[in-house]
Parts: structure tokens; C-alpha cells; sequence
């Protein structure tokens, strides 16, 4: 009995199931440790200059190294993220953590936290301009 394996190509090797990649898009990277929900997504945000590495703009195109730092921009904060390993196809939640590490400043942190917990007043469509009452109401609730 003859046993043939198939030829595999030298810019892919898979590691435990992992399909791991020496050259591979940033874009696909994104979208593989979860940071974007879709690949159209991630390639989007590299289009509109949401994504830098070393402070410069990049293309869905770029190639990615393992140690590069990428900045996200995701109003209201700007997150750091080192790359770790190369992945060419979206794992877990649990298994990223081996293939990316948030460098994100606390300060940055706390900014996004703020934003989360900020008042809003809403108002149904259709009751108009606030009366003098109702403002005094919403900046009592404010606190300004």
C-alpha cells in the first residue's frame, strides 16, 4: 500500500488545525482575530484610513509581519494591537489570544468607558420643542 501525501505550498502551514500563512493581507487578519465582523468590514476601514501600522496609512493589500504594531481607530479611541501570528482563517474568540495581544493605553481605555456610560436624554418624534419645564428637567438629569 502506497501512501501519498499532498504537496503542500511553502507559504502555508497548518499548526494544530491552524491554518497559519507567512505572507497574508491585513485586511484578512483583521477580520481572522475578530477585530471586524466581515472581511468587507475590515477592508472598508483600511480604505478609509481607520487602520494604521507605524502611523501610516495602509491598503486592504498590505502584507503583514509578525511584530508589527497596528493602531484601529474605532471613535471615540484609537486601540494598539501587536501581531503575534499569522492567521489565514477566523478561529474562536478564545483561541485569538495566541495570534494578537491588545497594547491599548488605559487612558484610551477609560475614554471608551466614559463614552459607554454617558447620558442621553431621548424624546419621542413628534413632542416638539422642549417647554421650559422639560429643559429644566433634562439639565437636572444632565447635572449641568
Amino acid at each position: 500500500m502506497v501512501c501519498h501525501a499532498e504537496p503542500v505550498e511553502a507559504s502555508e502551514i497548518t499548526i494544530m488545525n491552524y491554518k497559519i500563512e507567512e505572507n497574508i493581507r491585513i485586511d484578512k487578519w483583521l477580520w481572522a482575530v475578530r477585530l471586524y465582523k466581515s472581511r468587507s468590514l475590515a477592508t472598508d476601514a483600511c480604505e478609509n484610513g481607520r487602520i494604521n501600522i507605524q502611523g501610516m496609512r495602509v491598503k486592504p493589500s498590505r502584507n503583514l509581519k509578525v511584530g508589527d504594531v497596528i493602531e484601529v481607530k474605532t471613535p471615540p479611541i484609537t486601540r494598539s494591537f501587536i501581531v503575534k501570528g499569522l492567521l489565514a482563517q477566523r478561529l474562536s474568540a478564545t483561541l485569538v489570544k495566541e495570534f494578537v495581544e491588545d497594547i491599548t493605553p488605559p487612558d484610551q481605555l477609560k475614554i471608551l468607558e466614559d463614552s459607554r456610560w454617558q447620558k442621553t436624554v431621548y424624546r419621542d418624534p413628534g413632542e416638539g420643542r422642549p417647554t421650559k419645564k422639560d429643559r429644566r428637567d433634562i439639565e437636572k438629569l444632565i447635572g449641568d
